[in-house]
């Protein structure tokens, strides 16, 4: 069986030779290089809906793993919490076993903000961002605006 480039090719080398060829012989290899390609896009498309549906499978499996991820990391954060309530209620600062030291640190200092109108020295300026939906919108309505178009393009749909 033909690759999709090689088909391709046919399609290429047909049309150019188009004017030479004998009518008849011409619409023949138009219809061998037509049945050639549907059978190849017939394929082409079972392994993109294969894809598509590993890519589904990966994509619950990924949200699945993300739970199961969080679950085990606000086990960990439980533990912790649990385990530094316990040290600071027996007032130790430090627990050394075979395996493990487990000491209360003091974390980095952080800032609250109580009152942020009063922290105008502390503002920074932030860069202006294109509203690309707006934009959109306004070219799809038929606004000209200078520096920008709107394209229509294609793509391949299966069903």
């Amino acid at each position: 069986m033909s690759t999709l480039y090689s088909i391709q090719g046919k399609y290429q080398q047909l049309l150019n030779l188009a004017e030479q060829l004998d009518p008849e012989l011409l619409k023949d290899t138009l219809e061998s290089i037509d049945d050639e390609l549907e059978t190849k896009a017939e394929n082409v498309a079972f392994v993109i809906k294969e894809l598509e549906g590993q890519s589904l499978v990966l994509e619950t499996e990924t949200k699945r793993l993300a739970e199961r991820k969080n679950t085990i990391n606000n086990n960990v954060k439980r533990l912790k919490q649990s385990l530094f309530d316990a040290m600071i209620t027996a007032k130790k600062q430090k627990i050394k076993t075979n395996l493990f030291t487990l000491d209360i640190r003091k974390n980095p200092p952080s800032v609250i903000v109580e009152d942020e109108s009063k922290l105008l020295n502390y503002l920074i300026e932030q860069p202006k961002k294109l509203d690309k939906t707006k934009l959109g919108d306004d070219l799809k309505k038929g606004i000209e605006v200078p520096g920008a178009k709107i394209i229509q393009t294609e793509r391949l749909q299966i069903r």
